[in-house]
């Protein structure tokens, strides 16, 4: 259960209180004049035509990428091909064109065989007769046996220039017409061996599992040992693998291995951490995959990468696989506009098949998490399936104080930390919250330089975790400040006088988070019911804010905006869902609307009338005005104690709860200590 709750409107702040109040507030409540979004039924995120269209744009890349071969093909002929086209002439032809004076130049190449290749050029474009036909000629070659100073003296006499070069290698000539062909038919063999089954990014590898098998050894292995504050999840997980190791002891007795194991719990609890846990003390192959990496934007990949991965399961049975998020996949089917043939849908029907289908699935054991199963499908919950349902909690004060020892055993604590002090001020704190914590206590040792963690870090840490950093650096006016104390001191008075509330840990004024203050609020112990008395008891601390606020300044402002609605909602809460209603009843009334595609319908109707809808109204506007009402008169009968605590939070801009019971029983409180930035172990008490 989240015990605190943040006010960031307007100038009066932030009133932290109980759990149970953030998480049903958190719970999605459409305004009964809202209508539900209207969406195109045609336009899902997994539409009825996706497949053509991502074929289409297969078809297109291909079609691209064949045009390129083509082109290369182009460019490598043209480059082979030589420069200007030469036409095959006979030695008589040659010499018709020589003693003409035709031949303006030419260049002779002797060749390996002892003859030599006569490549000339013609003053004057001429015609040579082929099969019949009259072929224009620029370039000719033609073979000279010989070639001595009288040819060339005949040469220099038709006016013609020549020169000489030696003739090319004939492997060197037939490893270079071929080497760019070897380029381009590796390319293609490369790019056809990636499609087929190259890497994760295949155009053919998409229907192949993304689950990883692990292996951690060393310092990255986690065991039931790193674990605290789960011990029934870690009994129910510590049977599992023990029915891996040993499965004759509980078969003789007619047990069968339990199919699957599903971690149900807030998140932040520690559920990816059992399963890792899991993974360092089974001596098994462990797959781990999340729900996203079964979704793909083909139609049909899900599913096959389902098949894919109880294949590879299968092969190593005995063996264990990891889901995380399944919620992705395995959300309730036939919910919002997308109709049965959604991609996601067949991701979940195929992995109910392998699960427990016509083909018996044996040793294989499936863990899955999720912090949200209201939305998953019933036929994944039911036994077969997924057998057991493991409640990953918040801890207790005992599973705070475990966790707290799992996190501080690298950092050098301070002789005065007490860590059971610790976890009996944090309650509600999932094990991230407290990992986090720590951290943020180690933080602030290192900025003032400490060698050691101490008690203040850990202190400073919290308010930082629950309230919001500290934002001294903001400038507001004087008459804003007076206004936020008073607003603050409301709440914290009507939080020590009232018999019925949870005690004030601490109050302050200096700005945090997106507030101008803060009252915050601890409970003694771990609640998992409240009373009707204590949810009217928080009505009237909300309340008590802005009372004060009217009764000393006599106007309202906005700075109680967020302590109206969280008013509103408890009220409404006592009167349509838990039944605290003389009036009304002992009866529940729906009020919850579920979205469109979050495996529900898509709207939810009305089951009660409209007279009953006005007595509703009613009976929520009388329990919030007669809680305002028991607000003001509670401060007016102490309104000498608000204006003199008020002052005091004014001068000292931080109280906690003793120093707020000091003077509230006339006690003078200590002279208000400055602590220094590079302080080590700073005096308890106050701070600036």
């Amino acid at each position: 259960m989240a015990l605190y709750n943040y006010n960031s409107s307007g100038t009066s702040g932030l009133t932290l209180i109980p759990t149970f109040m953030l998480n049903e507030m958190n719970t999605p409540n459409t305004p009964k004049d809202k209508k539900p979004p209207q969406k195109n039924p045609n336009n899902s995120n997994f539409p009825k035509d996706g497949g053509d269209q991502q074929m289409g744009k297969v078809m297109k890349s291909l079609f691209i990428f064949g045009a390129g071969i083509i082109g290369l093909i182009f460019i490598f002929s043209n480059l082979n091909s030589n420069e200007r086209s030469e036409v095959k002439v006979t030695y008589s032809e040659y010499a018709y064109f020589l003693s003409k004076g035709k031949i303006s130049s030419a260049v002779i190449e002797k060749s390996q065989l002892n003859d030599f290749e006569f490549h000339g050029t013609l003053r004057e474009q001429m015609n040579v007769n082929r099969d019949g036909i009259e072929k224009p000629i620029i370039f000719f070659s033609t073979k000279l046996g010989v070639v001595d100073s009288k040819t060339e003296e005949t040469w220099a006499s038709k006016g013609m220039t020549w020169s000489y070069r030696e003739s090319e290698n004939l492997f060197m000539t037939l490893i270079l017409n071929l080497f760019p062909w070897l380029i381009l038919f590796g390319v293609i063999m490369f790019m056809m061996r990636r499609m087929q089954n190259g890497g994760p990014k295949g155009i053919f590898s998409f229907g192949k599992s993304r689950a990883r098998l692990l292996n951690e050894t060393g310092a990255n292995k986690i065991t039931f040992a790193d674990v605290a504050g789960a011990d029934e999840a870690k009994y129910e997980l510590e049977e599992v693998i023990e029915f891996l190791k040993e499965p004759s002891k509980f078969q003789k007795l007619g047990g069968k291995i339990p199919r699957g194991v599903l971690l149900l719990g807030p998140p932040g609890t520690g559920k990816t951490l059992l399963a890792r846990a899991v993974s360092g003390e089974a001596n098994v192959p462990f797959f781990s995959i999340s729900g996203a990496d079964f979704v793909e934007m083909f139609v049909g990949v899900g599913a096959s990468r389902v098949r894919d991965l109880f294949e590879q399961a299968k092969k190593s049975a005995p063996c264990l696989v990891f889901i995380d998020e399944i919620d992705a996949v395995g959300r309730s089917r036939g919910a919002g506009l997308g109709g049965g043939n959604d991609e996601r849908e067949q991701t979940l029907n195929q992995l109910l098949v392998e699960m427990d289908g016509f083909e018996q699935n044996s040793g294989v054991i499936i863990i899955a998490a999720t912090n949200r199963p209201d939305v998953l499908d019933s036929a994944l919950l039911r036994p077969g399936r997924f057998d057991r349902q493991v409640v990953v909690d918040r801890p207790d004060v005992r599973g705070r104080e475990g966790i707290l020892k799992v996190h501080v055993k690298h950092i050098p604590l301070s002789s005065e930390v007490n860590l059971e002090t610790i976890a009996r001020g944090t309650p509600g704190l999932s094990g991230a919250d407290l990992a986090n914590l720590v951290n943020e206590a180690a933080l602030f040792a290192a900025r003032r330089n400490g060698e050691t963690v101490t008690m203040f870090d850990f202190e400073s840490a919290k308010d930082k975790i629950l309230m919001g950093v500290e934002r001294k650096s903001m400038v507001i006016s004087d008459k804003e400040k007076e206004t936020t104390a008073y607003h603050e001191m409301g709440h914290a008075l009507a939080g020590k006088l009232l018999p019925h509330s949870n005690p004030v840990h601490k109050v302050t004024i200096i700005p945090r988070g997106r507030a101008l203050g803060v009252t915050s609020y601890l409970p003694t112990e771990d609640a998992h019911t409240y009373s009707k008395e204590f949810i009217e008891t928080q009505i009237v601390v909300l309340l008590a804010g802005r009372a004060a606020e009217k009764i000393v300044f006599g106007q309202m402002n906005t700075g109680a905006s967020s302590d109206l609605v969280r008013a509103s909602s408890l009220a409404r809460k006592m009167v349509c869902e838990w039944g605290m209603s003389e009036v009304v009843g002992p009866v529940t009334f729906a009020t919850k609307h579920e979205e469109v595609f979050l495996g529900r319908e898509i709207a939810q109707p009305r089951d009660h009338s409209e007279e009953t809808a006005r007595i509703i109204d009613n009976e929520v506007r009388r329990i919030l005005t007669e809680a305002m009402k028991q607000s003001e008169q509670l401060l007016q009968e102490n309104l000498e104690l608000l204006h003199k605590t008020s002052k005091i939070l004014l001068e000292r801009e931080i109280l906690d709860g003793a120093e707020l019971d000091q003077i509230i029983s006339g006690q003078e409180l200590a002279p208000k200590i400055n602590l220094k930035p590079l302080q080590n172990t700073p005096a308890k008490g106050s701070i600036a």
